[in-house]
């Protein structure tokens, strides 16, 4: 699997350069992904402007992927899906549980607003 990483202050910002989202690149993902909890930054921006088949078990990957940066108390925004991808996101009622976005620019918003939750919701008590 051929990935793109931008890194920025606080995100990294992953572009995934392939037409299709495969099954067999779950492993992939994960090990792509995944270690990312552990380094600095930890937020992502995973861009699929390139993916225009997404297959179920990759698809249902990302969904898992993006509930362990959750619960770990980091972001994880999905951007610049194709209409093919979106469809199938859809159909599959995998979309309604990802964080996604229309563009690149509106995920950084979404992962500075989340970084700002955060700080406010574990603020010192007063």
């Amino acid at each position: 699997m051929q990935v793109k990483i931008n890194t920025r202050e606080k995100i990294h910002a992953i572009t995934i350069v392939e037409p299709i989202l495969a099954a067999n690149m779950t492993a992939d993902l994960e090990k792509s992904l995944l270690p990312i909890l552990q380094t600095d930054p930890k937020s992502v921006v995973l861009i699929l402007k390139d993916i225009q088949i997404v297959e179920d078990p990759a698809a249902e990957s990302l969904v898992k992927i993006q509930q362990e940066f959750y619960d770990a108390g980091l972001s994880f925004v999905i951007c610049e899906l194709t209409p093919e991808v979106e469809k199938t996101l859809e159909n599959n009622s995998l979309l309604e549980f990802m964080n996604v976005t229309p563009t690149e620019a509106e995920a950084y918003d979404i992962v500075q607003m989340e970084e700002v939750e955060r700080e406010l919701l574990n603020g010192p008590d007063l």
